[in-house]
């Protein structure tokens, strides 16, 4: 395919607003992105919510905050 006179390279994956995108329609690799950055989100979260001192309610806060939105709306890691 060329636009303009220059060749355009087909690729399998690309990342287009947070989104891995598949040409065979298949969303394996951005469902499998997602749950590694919960999983290190998590890792990352363990210290504060592993903590006896903090309160139970901040660390649901934090929770949410940190591990919920990267599983639901990823993240840059």
């Amino acid at each position: 395919m060329t636009i303009g006179g220059v060749g355009i390279l087909r690729v399998e994956t690309f990342k287009y607003s947070g989104l891995i995108i598949q040409d065979d329609g298949e969303i394996y690799k951005d469902i499998s992105h997602r749950i590694k950055v919960g999983w290190q989100k998590w890792k990352n979260a363990m210290r504060v919510l592993c903590d006896k001192k903090i309160p139970l309610r901040l660390k649901g806060m934090i929770y949410r905050m940190v591990v919920e939105l990267a599983l639901l709306y990823g993240a840059k890691c």
